[in-house]
This record gives structure tokens, C-alpha cells and sequence, in this order.
């Protein structure tokens, strides 16, 4: 062993091989990694494959495999009668030959993805990633669905076989048609069927051809962004509101102003004083936290505003469906007559977020726009979804599920309401909950808001604190901001009081 050692230009003793693994996989990286690191420079003669073999005590096979392998990604190259080579390569820098090497030994990249270092502004120049520094959504930590989670609806009341068996359906014998490239657009039956829903259901006149199928509300938030704005414009968001679209108008380089809210929604006087102000984002129906509606009155003013700064409104209707008293409200896009208004809608509240489906209703001369836009990111949307989805509403299925969402939904809201412990100390009333799937409360100061938080997460229950909502440079007092927003639709009523028992006994004092 020894003397076969001495005779090949590496010692191999310096290559451990774990026999449980495949073995040429294995020579392959140790050989790789010496040829990037420099220990095997260019022009170095490897041994034969047998003389290889013999040293490491492994099956030639395994060694020929592991030279194919290199020889077909140019680390080495065969002398017809001379032998095995190194392959005249271009010396790696030794920072770069360190970062290949220490990701070749662990078998992942230098950085793992949940890294906090942020050393990747060093490296890229972009302006895009200087704004994104400051405008990334927090990191979704997944588990089962826990009282009082805001923005799940009722998984466990989904039709799951339903679904299943559409899906099969589909994917049992699919038209050769509908597994190329398609329609950026989204699918035309699935379209026409939301424009079909939209208008029975919310006097909503469009067609659809006005209708974009997006990848959630999120994404249909960022298209808008992209398309509408330029890097200086101004936008009003509600304050407090819905933090994942404020940041997505500032990675697209908007000035970001927040509008309060008051009983009758979105103040928007307030948007007279903003300067070059092109776009407003609004929760209308259920204001995102706090639940209030915006008033006729203020939607007329808003829709006025528009008009007047040839400016745009995107109206967001997050969980319109849910509705306690009477039918879903007519939204503010059924009021425009001039084509200023972007209507946000979305699968995710009624079906579950994992779904990842909703769509945009766009003024005509807009969709052009956004379907080349948004064939650029992703070409077009994946079929399977769309077209089941069109099949569960051709079908009634979904029609029959709002209706059950809305039944359950309205059970889990009176047994929370029901069951609220009373009494404690710096804590709100609790107020009239007309629709949506969460409440706000008030809380008499931020302390006490985090305290209360803080005892809630020890005994396994979740609640968000209004404070979080609000934009970072709100003028707004501290205390003023702080709240409780408690989504109750996530979880059955026995696990609701299940919660509101143990809130009761964190809470006690």
C-alpha cells in the first residue's frame, strides 16, 4: 500500500470513503475538489484507474465511474498512450477556491437560506436589493392552525374528496391543448366564471376579459406596484393596514404615506395633502385590521380623488364573503365609471393561502399590461389549478362552500364573543363583528398589549398586536397604536374555548 502511495502524484489516504454511500460519487467530489482548491494542479497526471482502485480498496468500476464523470465537466482530459491529465484550467482566486471548496466538503452552499448575514448587498449592486433590505416579509413559521390566527379560514370544512376527485379527473386524460404554454392571462373557462360569480354576487359588472389570474393577492398587489408606479411616486396606505403591500410599493421605489382610519374607514381628506400621490391601496369592505367598513360617502370621495389626480385605486377584498348580516357589499369598483379602479380578489380566504389563486378584475385598457408583465415572471399560471378550480365552480361545489364557510365562520365568531373572559384590566370591549374573520380590540397601552401577548404565546395561543400594523414612521402615540387582532375561523368551538379558557388563566391578574 505504501509503495503504490509513493508512485501516484496525491497521497489517497487522504480521501475517506464512506462505504454505506456510493463510492465513484464520492471520488468524484474528493478529486474535484482537490483539482479547485489547487492540490491537483493543472497538467498532473493521474493514476490508471486500477493502480486507484488497488490504493483505496475499491472496485475499479467505481473509480471509472468517478474519472467519466470528471472527464465529461473538463476537469481532466485523456492522452491517447500518455494517460490521465489534469485539464489546463484558469487558477480559481483563493477566496473564491475557499468558498468552493468549503461548499463541495459540507455538500451545500457556503450560506444556508435562514442565514442572517447580509453580505450579499456587498456583492450585488442593485438598487431593487438595497430597497429589499428594508421591505421583506418576516419568515411564516408553517404548524397546524391555532386559535386566534388571523387570515385562515376553516380548513377543516374544505371538500377535500370533492376536490381530489376533479383533480383525478383532469389529470386522468387532459386535452394535449392544455399542457403547453397557455394563456398568461389564466385560464378562460376559470375567468369566465369569476366574472359569472362577480357579478351575481357583488354587482360587480366585467367580463372576462378584464380578469387576470395572479398567484394570490400578493402577487397581484406586486404586479400593480410594478405597472403603476415609478421610483419617486407617492402612495397612500391605510395606517394602520396591511404591511405586506406597503412593501411592495416601496421595493418598487414609492414614497409609502399612511392614511389613518376612523369608524368610517379610510380618512381620505387626508389625501388632498399628499404630493404626486398616483396610487391608494384600500381594504374597503373590512378594513385590514382594525374591520371597519369605509362609509358610502368616504368611497365617493375616494373614487372623486382619483378622478381629479388621474390616480389609481386598488381595492382590495380579502374575505368579502364574509358577510354576517345580509349579502357581500357591493365593492367600490361597482361605483367607478372612469376606469380607476383595480379590483383584488382571492381563493385564498375561502378555499386555504397554500392554494396560492386569486386574480385581479383591471380596467380593458390595462390587462394587455399586466398579462405581458406577468408573462415575464412566470409565462403563465399552473393548469392543473385553474382549470379544477373552473370545474368546482361550474359544478356548485363552490358556491355551496361559501355558504358553509360562512355558517361556521359566524359559530366560531359567537363563541369567541361569547366566551371572552371579561374584566381585564386595560383591555377594550369587545365590538360588534359584522364580517371577516377577525376583531380588533383596544388596549389602554403598548406595554400592556405586550404583556397580555406575551402570557397568550406561554399558554400556546396566538394573538397579534395592532402596533404591529402600523407603518414604522407613524406620528401616531404608542399607546394609541396598541390593540389585540384575534382571528377566530382557523379553529373548531371547542378549541376556541379551549383557548379562551387558558387565556383565562394566563390573563387572571
Amino acid at each position: 500500500m505504501n509503495e503504490r502511495s509513493l508512485a501516484l502524484p496525491f497521497d489517497p489516504t487522504g480521501i475517506v470513503l464512506d462505504r454505506r454511500q456510493g463510492l465513484s460519487r464520492q471520488l468524484y467530489q474528493a478529486l474535484r475538489l482537490r483539482v479547485l482548491d489547487g492540490r491537483l494542479g493543472s497538467g498532473t497526471r493521474l493514476p490508471a484507474t486500477r493502480d486507484l482502485a488497488t490504493a483505496l480498496a475499491i472496485s475499479r468500476n467505481s473509480v471509472v465511474r468517478a474519472y467519466d464523470q470528471l472527464y465529461a465537466e473538463g476537469y481532466i482530459e485523456s492522452r491517447v498512450g500518455d494517460g490521465t491529465y489534469i485539464s489546463q484550467l484558469p487558477k480559481l482566486s483563493t477566496k473564491l477556491s475557499t468558498g468552493l471548496s468549503l461548499g463541495l466538503s459540507t455538500g451545500l452552499s457556503t450560506k444556508s437560506a435562514d442565514h442572517t448575514d447580509d453580505s450579499s448587498s456587498k456583492v450585488i449592486h442593485s438598487e431593487v436589493l438595497d430597497r429589499l433590505q428594508n421591505n421583506h416579509l418576516s419568515a411564516y413559521v408553517p404548524g397546524p392552525p391555532r386559535a386566534f390566527q388571523v387570515g385562515l379560514p376553516a380548513f377543516d370544512l374544505f371538500p377535500f374528496e370533492v376536490w381530489a376527485k376533479l383533480q383525478a379527473g383532469f389529470w386522468r386524460n387532459p386535452d394535449p391543448a392544455s399542457l403547453g404554454y397557455g394563456d398568461p392571462a389564466g385560464d378562460p373557462l376559470l375567468r369566465e366564471l369569476i366574472a359569472t360569480y362577480l357579478r351575481r354576487s357583488r354587482g360587480l359588472s366585467c367580463t372576462a376579459e378584464q380578469i387576470v389570474i395572479t398567484s394570490g393577492a400578493q402577487q397581484a398587489i406586486s404586479l400593480c406596484a410594478q405597472l403603476l408606479l415609478a421610483p419617486g411616486d407617492g402612495v397612500a396606505v391605510e395606517n394602520p393596514g396591511y404591511r405586506a403591500a406597503g412593501k411592495a410599493f416601496a421595493m418598487a421605489g414609492a414614497q409609502v404615506h399612511g392614511v389613518g382610519v376612523d369608524e368610517d374607514g379610510l380618512q381620505c381628506a387626508a389625501l388632498d395633502a399628499l404630493a404626486n400621490c398616483r396610487l391608494c391601496y384600500v381594504t374597503p369592505a373590512h378594513q385590514y385590521p382594525t374591520g371597519v367598513t369605509l362609509s358610502l360617502a368616504r368611497r365617493l370621495a375616494l373614487l372623486a380623488w382619483a378622478e381629479r389626480n388621474d390616480s389609481w385605486v386598488i381595492e382590495d377584498d380579502y374575505d368579502g364573503e364574509y358577510r354576517y348580516s345580509g349579502a357581500p357589499l357591493a365593492p367600490l369598483a361597482a361605483l367607478d365609471r372612469s376606469g380607476r379602479v383595480l379590483y383584488v380578489g382571492t381563493f385564498g380566504k375561502i378555499a386555504f393561502p397554500a392554494l396560492r389563486l386569486g386574480y385581479l378584475v383591471l380596467p380593458v385598457r390595462l390587462v394587455q399590461a399586466f398579462a405581458r408583465l406577468r408573462a415575464l415572471a412566470v409565462r403563465h399560471s399552473e393548469v392543473g389549478t385553474q382549470a379544477v378550480m373552473a370545474q368546482f365552480m361550474a359544478k356548485g361545489h363552490f358556491q355551496r362552500h361559501i355558504r358553509r364557510m360562512r355558517r361556521a365562520a359566524l359559530s366560531r365568531r359567537n363563541a369567541l364573543i361569547a366566551g371572552w373572559p371579561l374584566g381585564v384590566a386595560g383591555v377594550g370591549c369587545m365590538p360588534q363583528v359584522a364580517a371577516g374573520l377577525h376583531l380588533k380590540l383596544d388596549v389602554h397601552s403598548r406595554v400592556r398589549e405586550q404583556a397580555l401577548i406575551a402570557r397568550a404565546q406561554a399558554v400556546g395561543v396566538e394573538i397579534n398586536a395592532l402596533s404591529d400594523y402600523w407603518l414604522p414612521d407613524t406620528a401616531t402615540a404608542e399607546d394609541a397604536r396598541a390593540g389585540l387582532v384575534l382571528g377566530f375561523a382557523a379553529v373548531n368551538e371547542a378549541a376556541i374555548a379551549d383557548a379562551l379558557a387558558r387565556l383565562a388563566r394566563a390573563w387572571a391578574d
